[in-house]
């Protein structure tokens, strides 16, 4: 049962992550639609907040049934995932409140949407590659 759970915790990662890197193409579909690209954001952060919400909800599941404690790994996982919440809502935050009529800002906020995105990617990914690790013993978190 607990392999279950990891499994659909993983699962839920590997959709995030395609996720993520897909969302990366949101500055380039929007590019010269202003309102499109609030509007993309909008749906992008929340479907980025309920996903990430699964994959906490789904650790948390495996921590308790399981009986692993709150060993290293896990405590870097709420980490990490607090990190991304915190970065998502900031950059819609921004988003939302600037004025994307004015075109010098349009082009910021896509360029800083394009890199967080990336910054981003980079946190599952190393999230992903440590637990990886740990799983093979090279690791030991």
């Amino acid at each position: 049962m607990i392999e279950q759970m990891i499994a659909a915790h993983s699962i839920l990662v590997k959709i995030f992550l395609v996720f993520l890197v897909a969302g990366i193409a949101i500055p380039f579909m929007t590019a010269k639609n202003p309102a499109g690209f609030k509007k993309a954001s909008f749906i992008y952060t929340m479907i980025f907040q309920a996903l990430a919400t699964m994959i906490a909800f789904a650790g948390i599941v495996v921590i308790y049934a399981g009986h692993s404690g709150w060993d290293t790994a896990s405590i870097v996982m709420v980490v990490v995932w607090a990190a991304l919440m915190f970065i998502e809502i900031k950059k819609y935050k921004l988003i939302k409140l600037s004025d994307l009529h004015n075109r010098n800002t349009h082009l910021l906020l896509k360029s800083a949407f394009f890199k967080i995105s990336l910054v981003e990617v980079f946190l599952v990914v190393a999230m992903v590659v440590l637990m990886i690790l740990k799983a093979k013993g090279i690791v030991a978190l």
